[in-house]
């Protein structure tokens, strides 16, 4: 037999639908990376926030506010903050006001 011969349907119950997995973030070490990024973005930076220990709801709101901060936009991508521009300076300085330990990464 085949791993993907699972069950779909029953008579009993109808279609059966498996839970979503929720995709698991890994933990960081606690100091959170800031690097500067141009790969695949056509020569214009973004800065890249990573090792934030955060649900999404609070780097939603962690984004919103680092984004209001820098005068730019900005997304999250997969527990990583993207803000548009050399921001670097501006974002270690609002991160370590709010307590993280944070170094520049990259070059």
């Amino acid at each position: 037999m085949s791993d993907n011969n699972r069950l779909v349907y029953s008579t009993e119950t109808g279609r059966i639908k498996e839970a979503p997995e929720k995709p698991v973030r890994p933990k960081g070490d606690g100091i959170v990376r800031i690097q500067r990024q141009t790969k695949g973005r056509k020569g214009k930076g973004v800065s890249l926030v990573t090792g934030l220990d955060l649900e999404d709801a609070a780097l939603k709101l962690l984004a919103a506010e680092l984004k209001k901060v820098c005068g730019c936009g900005g997304a999250i991508k997969d527990g990583v903050i993207e803000i548009q521009g050399d921001k670097r300076d501006q974002i270690k300085a609002h991160l370590e006001k709010k307590g993280h330990t944070v170094k520049l990464a990259g070059g």
